[in-house]
């Protein structure tokens, strides 16, 4: 994996073109889009790591932003045309009662300037066309809501929050809804990734380094597939278990060992088991390099699912 460290201005695929060129590797994807204006941690594929993009999406994600009172904009953040102005500005109570009302599970309508699809076509496109967009709320959840700080005055004219959620969550939305709430309108003025999933702005490189590097260089900056999804188990193969995941047979309780002294899955699925309701297990080689996952059986064997060597 590659995260860097995104500047405003640029959209996710030129920050991936500019990873193609400095890496020498076609095969790179990023693990969430962030818009243009907005700043922060990106991941990038890299390679064989391209196969895991899909645990990598699901993941949650911590924000700061900026949000400005008493404007509305068609896209929902500061860069859109006004649609409508108030001069209304809330109370610093009313702002605090709003906030506490978009904390926890909701259901949430994605900005109509998304790439969601309607009809195979990206909402988008739709919009820019200023044909109709009707997108359906889907649910999302905000496991922490923290208020930063407000503009000077009793009324203030925006405020800055930090907040963490779960995949598929707009921030540009959280803007509009807060807005509504509070009576006046709002957007989204800044926008700013500290995290996506395990990775946060310590793990990330600029994009000015990265492009700084020498050729043969930029491969200092990955983080290894052995760094990647630590909350899922693991267990280390034996000669038998690297045979048997090469060929895509299952693997039993005499194909893995345990790694740093901890347990090899037991064949109940614990409470922490992923929405999708499958129960995965990362596999090691003898050398300690990750060579596929596994998903758990009730009979408490291994169905490979992603073989990596």
């Amino acid at each position: 994996m590659l995260v860097v460290d995104k500047p405003g201005g640029l959209t996710s695929h030129d920050v991936v073109a500019v990873a193609r060129r400095v890496l020498r590797e076609r095969r790179i994807g990023h693990t969430g889009t962030l818009d243009p204006m907005a700043t922060g941690v990106l991941p990038l594929a890299v390679g064989r790591a391209t196969r895991l993009v899909r645990f990598l999406t699901s993941s949650h994600k911590t924000y700061e932003a900026g949000i400005r009172f008493g404007i509305v904009t068609d896209t929902g953040d500061i860069t859109g045309q006004v649609v409508r102005e108030s001069a209304e500005r809330p109370t610093h109570e009313a702002l605090l009662a709003a906030l506490d009302s978009l904390r926890g599970p909701q259901m949430q309508v994605p900005p109509a300037y998304s790439a969601k699809k309607i009809e195979g076509r990206r909402a988008y496109e739709l919009a820019r066309k200023q044909e109709p967009v009707t997108l359906q709320p889907v649910p999302v959840t905000v496991s922490a809501l923290e208020l930063l700080g407000t503009s000077p005055g009793p009324r203030p004219d925006g405020c800055a929050v930090r907040l963490t959620v779960s995949a598929g969550f707009y921030v540009r939305s959280f803007a509009v809804d807060l807005g509504e709430r509070l009576g006046c309108g709002a957007c989204l003025d800044s926008l700013r990734r500290t995290g996506s999933g395990s990775f946060t702005l310590d793990d990330a490189v600029t994009l000015e380094a990265l492009q700084a590097s020498q050729p043969g260089e930029g491969a200092v900056h990955l983080v290894p597939l052995e760094q990647l999804l630590p909350e899922m188990p693991a267990g280390q193969l034996t000669d038998e278990g690297r045979r048997r995941l090469g060929h895509g047979q299952p693997l039993r309780a005499g194909d893995l060992r345990p790694m740093d002294g901890r347990p090899v899955p037991a064949p109940a699925p614990p409470p922490a088991a992923p929405p999708s309701g499958e129960y995965w297990v990362r596999l090691f080689d003898a050398t300690g390099g990750l060579a596929g996952l596994a998903i758990l059986n009730p009979d408490g064997s291994l169905r490979p699912r992603i073989v990596l060597t």
